[in-house]
């Protein structure tokens, strides 16, 4: 969801909000990239994501020109807009390529310690709610509650362009980025992705978590690993039940130990409704094995009740990536911005993680088999 802004800035006929516009709301101090830097990856993943809120926000105000703000977003880090993505149901634009001007001259070759830069970055916005997009906006959100989001159009159209991308350039070369909404359709076309054999560098922020958010609606830690270990043992007994201790095991092994193998990344905040449960989700985990119950939740992880009880398998094919909840993640890199938020908007905003003064709490999550 795009944060809205009170102050609207009207200068030299320009309508736009502070935050879309770079020179005001953008890392303005990082004049030189450090690939190797992920406070510098993370700024650059971000900012192309705000360029596409801001590509859609130009077309929805008709700012053509001069007066419009999306550009700025990506040619400071050296980027062009290869190609702009736009959903066929509203002809709003949900997503863009872009690409890495200096790609080719960047010398990465001859030391293996440098990390390489992306040719393209694939990037998604989240809502918008502004007239001209809420409504479809709206009914895709609902779909990642329903995890139906697969069967849209728009998520459609974009895993069709991120397999052009790689096919024409390689895996190794492929960033995708979203936040929110975006992130859902990133974190899903990552693990189809994954699943064919192209692990993608994914930057995922505030994705949405398509379950009860525990980690925010109960305040003590003991109930919250009751509620959840109650939880974990339920799904490993259906799991059972509907499967059958042999069912596919070698195939569903895998598949799902072909997904642990990527590990995107990761950004929460605990103040934000819509994505802290990740934070319980993985702390979960790590419990279960710390207790002994590393095989309950072995199994417990690779399904979900909804995909058991409906017929869906949970982790034995590249089609269970699409039929089995998005949270369904066995590994990442997390990163928590533990500053206080001043309100929901500012905690589920894509702004916060390109500030520099922010407090990270950094964590890998890998999937132990």
């Amino acid at each position: 969801m795009e944060e809205e802004d009170d102050e609207v800035m009207v200068k030299e006929g320009i309508m736009a909000s502070q935050r879309e516009i770079f020179s005001i709301s953008g890392p303005i101090h990082l004049t030189s990239i450090d690939w190797n830097n992920s406070y510098h990856r993370t700024s650059v993943a971000s900012c192309l994501v705000q360029a596409v809120y801001t590509l859609e926000r130009d077309r929805q105000q008709n700012r053509i020109g001069l007066k419009s703000q999306a550009n700025h977003w990506w040619e400071f880090f050296n980027f062009t807009l290869a190609e702009t993505l736009v959903d066929d149901s509203d002809g709003s634009i949900y997503g863009a390529v872009f690409e890495y001007k200096h790609f080719f001259s960047y010398n990465y070759h001859n030391t293996p310690h440098l990390k390489p830069p992306p040719r393209h970055v694939i990037a998604f916005r989240g809502t918008i709610l502004k007239r001209h997009s809420r409504s479809r906006d709206l009914r895709l959100d609902l779909r990642c509650i329903r995890d139906s989001l697969h069967d849209s159009t728009r998520f459609v159209h974009a895993v069709q362009v991120i397999q052009s991308a790689v096919a024409k350039t390689g895996n190794t070369a492929v960033w995708l980025a979203g936040h929110s909404l975006g992130a859902a359709v990133a974190l899903l076309a990552g693990k189809i992705m994954t699943r064919s054999g192209f692990p993608l560098e994914s930057y995922l922020f505030n994705p949405p978590f398509s379950s009860i958010p525990i980690e925010k609606i109960l305040k003590s830690e003991k109930l919250k690993h009751g509620v959840r270990f109650a939880g974990s043992l339920v799904k490993a007994g259906v799991a059972i039940a509907v499967k059958g201790r042999h069912h596919n095991k070698g195939q569903e092994d895998d598949s799902f130990m072909k997904l642990a193998s990527w590990i995107p990344y990761l950004y929460v905040n605990p103040l934000d409704t819509i994505c802290s449960e990740y934070i319980g989700y993985f702390k979960h985990r790590n419990k279960m094995f710390e207790i002994g119950a590393g095989k309950i939740e072995r199994i417990a992880t690779r399904n979900s009740l909804r995909s058991l009880l409906s017929g869906g398998g949970g982790g034995g094919s590249s089609s269970d990536s699409c039929s089995e909840p998005l949270h369904l993640l066995p590994s990442a890199y997390m990163t928590i911005n533990t500053s206080k938020s001043p309100n929901f908007k500012r905690a589920h905003g894509i702004h916060q993680w390109w500030d520099p003064m922010f407090n990270a709490e950094y964590v890998l999550h890998q999937f132990n088999h």
